[in-house]
């Protein structure tokens, strides 16, 4: 009777933990404007008031506009938003950090986020060798300003080159203390890769990502968050695994920008997990 009592108690912890499992929500949803670029470079403020009133409550910028920091975190402020990350060109780093991460400082940002390599840095392995010490470098800095650095991907990290692949090789080779990860769902999934693979063998570092969805192969359109076949849902129950704490929509041409802002943070809001 014991050993049927201790199976019918596993059981039904097994079972209690399914349950509660499946209805772990996101308890905040964010939005790359870099999605809404052009509404932005026409009216910022009115940008972020729509993307307020649809419910996200995170932002992340690709570019302020001619607006200062101070301007910035007004307007997040007005509109019952946070900002914990924007994305930065590589090469503004290297021109003047200091000047870079102090103003995403102010404007209360978490994380400074490198978007993208230029084609030309990015042939060889040597060259992207470079990319990475150029990381480790600017985290301690990043963490000097009271900031963390991380890296957002596209597809041409999961291209071997000479032998490498750029990918694992940063994360292989960065100091998980100093550089977090911002994984791109699509451009993972795109480039033919599993995000659980990455979970599983690089736990924690993945402290943000870019929601974005595909139809799939052949084509593999981009299309609002819930209209195509990755499988969020799975990704998602492994969040602690890969220690995400932000979740930003995105979606690089919109048709129509507003409706894929709200019909992907329509699909989010009811999803359970």
């Amino acid at each position: 009777m014991g050993a049927a009592a201790l199976g019918i108690a596993s059981r039904n912890a097994w079972a209690t933990e399914t349950l509660l499992a499946q209805h772990r929500k996101l308890k905040k949803i964010g939005i790359q404007l870099y999605s809404v670029r052009d509404m932005m470079k026409a009216d910022l403020p009115g940008t972020l008031r729509k993307v307020a009133a649809v419910g996200y409550k995170e932002v992340e910028f690709a570019g302020y506009f001619g607006r200062t920091p101070a301007q910035i975190k007004e307007l997040l402020k007005k509109n019952g938003l946070t900002s914990p990350s924007t994305h930065i060109p590589i090469e503004t780093l290297e021109k003047d950090s200091v000047r870079a991460f102090a103003d995403a400082k102010a404007i209360g940002h978490q994380w400074v986020t490198v978007p993208w390599i230029p084609e030309e840095r990015r042939k060889t392995a040597d060259s992207w060798k470079q990319i990475t010490t150029l990381l480790n470098q600017l985290g301690p800095q990043a963490k000097a300003a009271g900031l963390r650095l991380a890296y957002h991907n596209h597809d041409f990290e999961f291209k071997t080159v000479d032998g490498i692949k750029p990918y694992d090789m940063m994360l292989s080779q960065t100091d998980p203390s100093l550089v977090d990860f911002e994984m791109d769902l699509y451009w993972v999934t795109f480039a033919g890769n599993d995000p659980l693979d990455y979970f599983n063998r690089f736990p924690k570092r993945f402290a943000l990502v870019h929601v974005k969805d595909s139809a799939g192969p052949p084509d593999n359109k981009m299309v609002d968050v819930g209209k195509g076949k990755i499988d969020f849902r799975a990704i998602f129950a492994q969040s602690d695994k890969a220690g995400i704490k932000h979740y930003f929509v995105e979606h690089d041409q919109p048709t129509d920008p507003m409706a894929t802002l709200r019909n992907s943070y329509k699909y989010l809001h009811a999803l359970r997990f």
